[in-house]
């Protein structure tokens, strides 16, 4: 079975670096009814930024104003799911190199039960590029 990557979009947001903040929107979107296909965070200054990739964007879009969350503008990156091997993470990095194209930031993890996922980012002037170079769905 082949990987599977999907464009998506994400949404990113400060939030105070303090416990539980996190904990604290991943709840209101929780109660909102969001799914989250994938979730990141980290340090940003003296505050940290998170990204959240929902299942739904527009439902998302919603949730966000009813919860009166403040995020940036949607962008694109891109999901990847499948089956974790050897070598999985680097067939998708030298893609991306073979097109000339930089990689903002990745995030790859094994999923357990022989699959792995990972999220990506790249430049916006560089999203199709990157879709057509992974045949992204």
């Amino acid at each position: 079975m082949a990987d599977v990557i999907k464009r998506i979009s994400y949404f990113s947001m400060d939030v105070a670096d303090k416990p539980g903040e996190g904990a604290r929107i991943l709840q209101l979107l929780s109660n909102a009814g969001i799914n989250l296909l994938a979730f990141t965070g980290f340090p940003r200054g003296r505050r940290a930024q998170i990204d959240l990739i929902p299942e739904n964007a527009a439902l998302f879009r919603k949730a966000v104003a009813r919860t009166k969350l403040k995020v940036r503008p949607k962008k694109t990156g891109f999901l990847v799911q499948g089956i974790d091997r050897r070598g999985a993470v680097a067939g998708i990095t030298r893609k991306l190199a073979e097109a000339n194209i930089n990689l903002t930031a990745m995030d790859a993890i094994s999923a357990g039960k022989g699959r792995y996922g990972a999220i990506l980012w790249v430049k916006p002037r560089d999203v199709n590029k990157a879709a057509k170079a992974l045949k992204a769905v």
